[in-house]
């Protein structure tokens, strides 16, 4: 112990061992999807931290494991950003600095048990933060997040609909933190148990009392995936692909068809001829079309990537424009400091423009959809304020075919089973090449999932459910609590600074005056 102690002592060495760290939660995420080796993954890390000379060296290592983090997370963007990936994920990575350092502070050297039981509260918290701010979506959005790696395990996901993602995450890293106190702080063993038992107790509550979504009937919805089509007139094929799919599903009684991202690559105001097509096959099967436009407008500047309704007279008029671009794949921040991205890498070219407001629209059948556009349903405040809007059913249209081989087609259909457990709306992800996937108000995948390698149309019987989630009701507030724990640590050691400055500049205490044998104070010159 004593010799790996002193290898530790190399500050590369130590570098290199927290980016491996930082890195080892990637295998709970899908492909792998180990999701119960997240409640020991980060505790290498911890460790490590932990044993930091000083409280820069634990920044430092925080910086470094979040590097490693997040480069493991977007991995798969490497073919297309190259260089650029670890650029950005060296950036993010400094998010997780202040929580290296709580690390150390409440962990190092013998903690107390007091020191202890505060850092089961403190370290989830300072993650949570972390992640609030990599969330924005100037800044990559929430992809990763390490909660979303327990989308299919059934108590996590009763946990979604209490506290959301968030939630997740703050239990997930308050086990590991427990874990870590039981390896390395022999003395302070009752706090760790104590914790593993109340995430426990806490997860047991939650199954007990969440209330279960009120499955009130079903609808039947197709969605149609193209898979992968090269080459030239790529798009016109696509669309005939598409258009042949969807004419399969005449006399089937779906109440919805769905095309997943780009679907359309021309808009239906230029094309008319492909809006009656589309019109056509609307008649032909009975139930609304949801296709999503990515062309540049014919009645605005820009290109925009949309979902857009059409029925049996041609497009309805519901139309959703995406709101939360890509960075890099869909827009360059700053452009004109960061324009040199498209050079080494396939960034966007031309910035694509926002949407303003989220749609809920009226499909028929007493349905009420709420679309969302590939990259945003990494995003549980879109879904949730789709839920307050009175959505039955939330839909995702995605497209994952620039990393067909990779892992980030399972990592995106994954999320939609959070979303769908956070807001006790089923979730419908429907992607051009895969993967794609539908999810029960409670979270539960239905039916197969359509794998990179399917060119098909499915039905799923997606059942419909009223009520109101907490997560819904009550919003992020695993967040807030976070913060708050944090304000009360950065009270707590302002306070701690100015006493010990004061203690410092204090006069030292006169000694007290020599007395005579008589008892007197003997007075100087005497």
């Amino acid at each position: 112990m004593e010799r790996f102690g002193r290898w530790l002592d190399s500050p590369w060495r130590r570098g290199v061992l927290a980016v491996l760290a930082g890195a080892l939660p990637m295998l709970a995420f899908p492909a792998p999807a180990l999701w119960w080796f997240a409640y020991g993954a980060l505790v290498p890390w911890i460790l490590l931290v932990r044993s930091a000379p000083t409280a820069r060296r634990a920044a430092y290592d925080g910086w470094c494991g979040g590097l490693g983090y997040m480069l493991a997370v977007h991995h798969w963007l490497l073919p297309s950003l190259h260089v650029f990936t670890v650029v950005l994920a060296a950036l993010l990575g400094v998010l997780w600095v202040p929580w290296g350092w709580l690390v150390r502070r409440f962990l190092a050297g013998r903690p107390s048990a007091g020191r202890a039981a505060a850092a089961l509260v403190v370290l989830p918290s300072g993650w949570l933060a972390a992640e609030l701010v990599r969330s924005w979506q100037g800044l990559g959005g929430p992809w990763g997040m390490l909660g979303a790696s327990q989308w299919q395990v059934a108590p996590a996901l009763r946990l979604a609909s209490v506290g959301g993602v968030w939630l997740l995450s703050f239990l997930v890293v308050a086990v590991n933190a427990a874990l870590a106190l039981l390896v390395a702080a022999r003395g302070v063993r009752v706090p760790a148990v104590a914790g593993l038992a109340v995430t426990a107790a806490v997860t047991s509550a939650a199954w007990v009392w969440a209330p279960r979504p009120a499955v009130d009937g079903q609808v039947r919805v197709a969605v149609v995936q193209p898979g992968v089509v090269d080459g030239a007139e790529s798009g016109q094929r696509r669309f005939d692909r598409e258009e042949q799919l969807t004419r399969g599903l005449a006399g089937r009684g779906v109440d919805l068809v769905v095309w997943g991202e780009s679907s359309v690559g021309f808009d239906l105001a230029d094309r008319p001829d492909l809006a009656r097509r589309i019109a056509a096959l609307s008649r032909e099967v009975g139930a609304d079309v949801l296709v999503n436009v990515d062309a540049r407008s014919s009645d605005r500047p820009g290109i925009y990537k949309s979902s857009v309704l059409v029925g049996p007279q041609g497009p309805t008029g519901e139309r959703y424009d995406k709101m939360r671009l890509v960075p890099f794949g869909e827009y360059i921040p700053a452009r004109s400091l960061l324009g040199w991205a498209t050079s080494v890498g396939k960034a966007a070219g031309e910035n694509r423009r926002r949407g303003t407001e989220q749609v809920v629209m009226y499909v028929g059948h007493g349905l009420r959809i709420g679309p969302l556009i590939c990259f945003e349903t990494a995003f549980p405040d879109m879904s949730r304020h789709l839920a307050r809007d009175g959505a039955g059913v939330l839909l995702a249209q995605s497209s994952t075919s620039t990393f067909q081989h990779s892992w980030a087609p399972e990592q995106h259909a994954s999320l939609g089973a959070l979303r769908a457990a956070e807001t006790g709306r089923p979730m419908v992800h429907a992607t051009l090449t895969g993967v794609s996937a539908v999810y029960g108000p409670d979270g539960r995948r239905i039916g197969p999932w359509l794998g990179t390698g399917d060119s098909t149309a499915r039905v799923y019987e997606v059942p419909v459910a009223h009520g109101v989630t907490p997560y819904v009701r009550l919003g992020d507030w695993p967040v807030h609590a976070a913060l708050l724990v944090l304000a009360a640590v950065g009270a707590h050691e302002g306070v701690r600074k100015v006493l010990r400055r004061r203690r410092r500049g204090a006069p030292a205490p006169s000694a007290p005056r020599a007395r005579t044998g008589r008892g007197s104070p003997a007075r100087p010159g005497r």
